[in-house]
Protein backbone atom coordinates (compact mmCIF):
# COMPACT_ATOMS: atom_id res chain seq x y z
CA UNK A 1 0.00 0.00 0.00
CA UNK A 2 1.34 3.40 -0.97
CA UNK A 3 1.16 6.04 1.73
CA UNK A 4 -0.87 8.88 0.32
CA UNK A 5 -0.79 12.28 1.84
CA UNK A 6 -4.07 13.92 1.20
CA UNK A 7 -5.65 17.05 2.51
CA UNK A 8 -9.38 17.31 3.12
CA UNK A 9 -10.93 20.62 2.19
CA UNK A 10 -14.58 21.57 2.50
CA UNK A 11 -16.44 21.08 -0.76
CA UNK A 12 -17.07 24.40 -2.46
CA UNK A 13 -20.27 25.08 -4.35
CA UNK A 14 -18.36 25.47 -7.62
CA UNK A 15 -16.92 21.93 -7.30
CA UNK A 16 -20.17 20.22 -6.29
CA UNK A 17 -21.24 18.92 -9.72
CA UNK A 18 -17.80 17.53 -10.64
CA UNK A 19 -17.53 15.98 -7.14
CA UNK A 20 -20.96 14.34 -7.54
CA UNK A 21 -20.15 13.02 -11.02
CA UNK A 22 -16.80 11.56 -9.88
CA UNK A 23 -18.55 9.92 -6.93
CA UNK A 24 -21.23 8.47 -9.22
CA UNK A 25 -18.55 7.13 -11.60
CA UNK A 26 -16.67 5.50 -8.71
CA UNK A 27 -19.87 3.91 -7.37
CA UNK A 28 -20.84 2.68 -10.84
CA UNK A 29 -17.35 1.22 -11.31
CA UNK A 30 -17.74 -0.61 -7.98
CA UNK A 31 -21.15 -1.93 -9.00
CA UNK A 32 -19.89 -3.18 -12.35
CA UNK A 33 -16.81 -4.80 -10.85
CA UNK A 34 -18.92 -7.02 -8.56
CA UNK A 35 -20.84 -8.57 -11.44
CA UNK A 36 -19.54 -11.74 -13.04
CA UNK A 37 -21.57 -10.98 -16.13
CA UNK A 38 -20.50 -7.53 -17.25
CA UNK A 39 -23.50 -7.25 -19.58
CA UNK A 40 -25.87 -7.73 -16.63
CA UNK A 41 -24.14 -4.93 -14.72
CA UNK A 42 -24.15 -2.70 -17.80
CA UNK A 43 -27.87 -3.34 -18.33
CA UNK A 44 -28.69 -2.65 -14.68
CA UNK A 45 -26.64 0.54 -14.50
CA UNK A 46 -28.23 1.83 -17.70
CA UNK A 47 -31.74 1.23 -16.28
CA UNK A 48 -31.18 3.18 -13.06
CA UNK A 49 -28.55 5.44 -11.59
CA UNK A 50 -26.22 3.74 -9.10
CA UNK A 51 -26.06 6.85 -6.90
CA UNK A 52 -29.12 8.94 -7.78
CA UNK A 53 -28.70 12.72 -7.72
CA UNK A 54 -31.55 12.87 -5.20
CA UNK A 55 -29.65 10.69 -2.70
CA UNK A 56 -26.45 12.70 -3.15
CA UNK A 57 -28.16 16.05 -2.57
CA UNK A 58 -30.25 14.69 0.30
CA UNK A 59 -27.05 13.77 2.15
CA UNK A 60 -25.27 16.97 1.16
CA UNK A 61 -28.15 19.10 2.44
CA UNK A 62 -28.90 17.12 5.62
CA UNK A 63 -28.64 18.86 8.97
CA UNK A 64 -25.06 18.45 10.22
CA UNK A 65 -23.72 17.49 6.77
CA UNK A 66 -20.10 18.18 5.91
CA UNK A 67 -18.64 17.41 2.49
CA UNK A 68 -14.92 17.12 1.93
CA UNK A 69 -12.76 16.89 -1.17
CA UNK A 70 -9.59 14.81 -0.85
CA UNK A 71 -6.78 16.71 -2.52
CA UNK A 72 -3.49 14.98 -3.35
CA UNK A 73 -0.05 16.51 -2.91
CA UNK A 74 -0.09 17.55 -6.57
CA UNK A 75 -3.38 19.44 -6.11
CA UNK A 76 -5.72 16.94 -7.78
CA UNK A 77 -9.03 15.81 -6.29
CA UNK A 78 -8.67 12.06 -5.72
CA UNK A 79 -11.86 11.40 -3.77
CA UNK A 80 -14.02 12.74 -1.04
CA UNK A 81 -16.69 12.10 1.55
CA UNK A 82 -19.96 13.36 2.92
CA UNK A 83 -20.50 12.90 6.63
CA UNK A 84 -23.37 13.87 8.91
CA UNK A 85 -22.48 14.93 12.45
CA UNK A 86 -25.04 14.94 15.24
CA UNK A 87 -23.44 15.64 18.60
CA UNK A 88 -21.25 12.67 19.50
CA UNK A 89 -22.53 10.42 16.71
CA UNK A 90 -21.63 10.53 13.05
CA UNK A 91 -22.72 8.95 9.82
CA UNK A 92 -20.43 8.34 6.89
CA UNK A 93 -23.00 8.93 4.16
CA UNK A 94 -20.61 8.52 1.23
CA UNK A 95 -16.89 8.00 0.74
CA UNK A 96 -15.32 7.57 -2.66
CA UNK A 97 -11.94 7.30 -4.30
CA UNK A 98 -11.76 8.55 -7.86
CA UNK A 99 -11.84 5.84 -10.53
CA UNK A 100 -8.29 5.00 -11.60
CA UNK A 101 -6.57 5.74 -8.28
CA UNK A 102 -8.12 3.07 -6.04
CA UNK A 103 -6.04 0.57 -4.03
CA UNK A 104 -3.39 3.12 -3.11
CA UNK A 105 -4.48 3.86 0.47
CA UNK A 106 -6.42 7.01 -0.43
CA UNK A 107 -9.72 5.81 1.05
CA UNK A 108 -8.06 4.89 4.32
CA UNK A 109 -6.31 8.29 4.40
CA UNK A 110 -9.65 10.03 3.84
CA UNK A 111 -11.24 8.07 6.68
CA UNK A 112 -8.36 8.58 9.14
CA UNK A 113 -8.42 12.32 8.42
CA UNK A 114 -12.17 12.47 9.07
CA UNK A 115 -11.64 10.70 12.39
CA UNK A 116 -8.95 13.26 13.30
CA UNK A 117 -11.22 16.18 12.36
CA UNK A 118 -13.99 14.84 14.62
CA UNK A 119 -12.47 13.42 17.82
CA UNK A 120 -15.76 14.11 19.62
CA UNK A 121 -17.55 11.36 17.71
CA UNK A 122 -18.10 8.27 19.85
CA UNK A 123 -19.93 6.11 17.29
CA UNK A 124 -19.73 6.28 13.51
CA UNK A 125 -22.12 4.37 11.26
CA UNK A 126 -22.27 3.66 7.57
CA UNK A 127 -24.04 1.30 5.17
CA UNK A 128 -22.97 -0.69 2.12
CA UNK A 129 -24.65 -3.22 -0.20
CA UNK A 130 -24.06 -6.88 0.62
CA UNK A 131 -22.53 -7.62 -2.79
CA UNK A 132 -19.78 -5.02 -2.53
CA UNK A 133 -17.05 -7.19 -1.04
CA UNK A 134 -14.46 -4.48 -1.67
CA UNK A 135 -16.38 -2.02 0.53
CA UNK A 136 -17.02 -4.65 3.20
CA UNK A 137 -13.28 -5.42 3.32
CA UNK A 138 -12.46 -1.70 3.45
CA UNK A 139 -14.82 -0.85 6.29
CA UNK A 140 -14.04 -3.91 8.43
CA UNK A 141 -10.37 -4.62 7.75
CA UNK A 142 -9.00 -1.17 6.91
CA UNK A 143 -11.16 1.19 8.97
CA UNK A 144 -12.17 -0.90 12.00
CA UNK A 145 -15.95 -0.93 11.54
CA UNK A 146 -18.08 -3.88 12.64
CA UNK A 147 -21.14 -5.24 10.85
CA UNK A 148 -24.03 -4.79 13.29
CA UNK A 149 -27.11 -5.42 11.15
CA UNK A 150 -28.08 -6.90 7.79
CA UNK A 151 -31.14 -5.38 6.16
CA UNK A 152 -32.97 -7.41 3.53
CA UNK A 153 -36.48 -8.40 2.45
CA UNK A 154 -36.94 -10.40 5.69
CA UNK A 155 -35.48 -7.66 7.91
CA UNK A 156 -36.13 -4.29 6.24
CA UNK A 157 -34.55 -1.06 7.40
CA UNK A 158 -37.43 0.95 8.88
CA UNK A 159 -35.66 4.20 7.87
CA UNK A 160 -35.18 3.22 4.23
CA UNK A 161 -37.48 4.80 1.66
CA UNK A 162 -40.04 2.35 0.28
CA UNK A 163 -38.79 2.70 -3.30
CA UNK A 164 -35.44 1.10 -2.30
CA UNK A 165 -35.36 -2.60 -3.12
CA UNK A 166 -34.13 -4.29 0.05
CA UNK A 167 -34.23 -7.85 -1.22
CA UNK A 168 -30.56 -7.57 -2.24
CA UNK A 169 -29.40 -6.68 1.26
CA UNK A 170 -27.56 -3.86 2.95
CA UNK A 171 -25.04 -4.05 5.80
CA UNK A 172 -25.03 -1.52 8.61
CA UNK A 173 -21.59 -0.93 10.11
CA UNK A 174 -20.60 0.83 13.32
CA UNK A 175 -17.30 1.95 14.70
CA UNK A 176 -17.12 2.78 18.38
CA UNK A 177 -14.32 5.25 18.94
CA UNK A 178 -14.23 4.88 22.71
CA UNK A 179 -15.98 2.72 25.21
CA UNK A 180 -19.26 4.21 26.33
CA UNK A 181 -19.66 4.26 30.10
Amino acid sequence: MTKNRIQLTRLSEEHTIAFKEEMQMAFEHGFKSHSHEKTDADDASSQWQILPDKDFYQSLEAEGAEAYEAISEDGQRVGGAIIIVNGNSGELAFLYVKTGVQSKGIGQSIWKTIEAIHPEIEVWETFTPYFNRRNIHFYINSCGFHAVEFFNEHHPDPNMPEQFEQEDGLFKFEKRMRQLI
